[in-house]
């Protein structure tokens, strides 16, 4: 039997839960177990472009509705990089404001709901923060935290690496997590009884037995390890001028090296080289 392939790579993620509302649909509801759950889902970007797999920092995610017009944006992340959660509520606040025609009234306006499952950990700076591994971000005020603007955007993380060293206790989100990190352990995963990750696990093995499915899932990580070749490449490219050369034309040069060759946004390219993201905009004009 083939290696399986792994459900934390975008291009199966995307697959697995792109092509199965079902699935999806208990994934969020397993994640957001204390609210109300949600019964259908249309999928509104079920394919994937050939482009997308080559795209260096294209996230591969599933865009989702519900029956009541609340919007998610599901996605798995193995990068970790300092402006990460910038990029994320940049997605989010633009699925938001994608919902509404131009005059149409705002009472119309659904939730936009972002799900990430990192495969890294995100806050580990405080020993609370690193006793807890799933988190929600919500409009709140900072000194009446019961004082809402409701949850029309929400951002769920849930750090898999971190949830998995701690064990969550018995629930269908600790299976899912069991799933996303011992996939290929099948003296864990035979105890695993919970239907929806027992489908998933098995849609996994389909995929995995399917040539195409595998030479995508191929393309997807290499694109990948090149984008983070690439990045300390030029980190170290940089560094290495900046003993001889002016910073400022180092880190210029440098931004200018990402926007040629990569598809990074100016945040991640200013979070690399230390420019602004102004600076970084403008370098894009030249």
């Amino acid at each position: 039997m083939k290696e399986l392939l792994s459900p934390i790579n975008d291009y199966v993620f995307k697959r697995l839960f792109g092509e199965s509302p079902d699935l999806l649909i208990h994934l969020i509801n397993d994640l957001r177990y204390d609210l109300p759950p949600i019964t259908s889902l249309d999928i509104l970007n079920p394919n994937i472009e050939p482009s997308e797999l080559n795209g260096k920092c294209i996230v591969l995610d599933v865009l989702a509705r519900d029956v009541e017009g609340h919007c998610y944006n599901v996605e798995i992340q193995v990068r970790k990089y300092g402006s990460w959660h910038k990029r994320g509520m940049f997605y989010l606040a633009r699925t938001l404001s994608n919902q509404l025609d131009a005059g149409q009234d705002y009472q119309y306006l659904g939730a936009s709901i972002g799900l990430h499952l990192l495969d890294f950990d995100l806050f580990d700076g405080s020993d609370a923060e690193r006793q807890q591994a799933v988190w929600r971000f919500e409009m709140r005020d900072e000194t009446q935290p019961n004082v809402t603007l409701g949850n029309i955007l929400q951002m769920n993380l849930i750090e898999l690496n971190k949830a998995d060293r701690l064990g969550l206790n018995s629930s269908p989100l600790a299976t899912w997590i069991i799933f996303f990190k011992h996939w290929q352990e099948e003296f864990i995963m035979t105890d695993v009884t919970y239907e929806p990750v027992k489908k998933a696990l098995n849609r996994v093995k389909e995929l995995s037995a399917d040539e195409e499915a595998r030479r995508l899932a191929f393309v997807r990580e290499r694109a990948l390890r090149d984008e983070v070749s690439f990045i300390n490449e030029a980190k170290r490219e940089g560094l290495k001028e900046g003993l001889n050369e002016g910073r400022m034309e180092t880190q210029r040069e440098t931004a200018l090296k990402l926007i040629k060759l990569t598809e990074m946004d100016d945040a991640m390219i200013a979070d690399i080289t230390g420019l602004s993201i102004p600076e970084v905009a403008e370098l894009r004009t030249t």
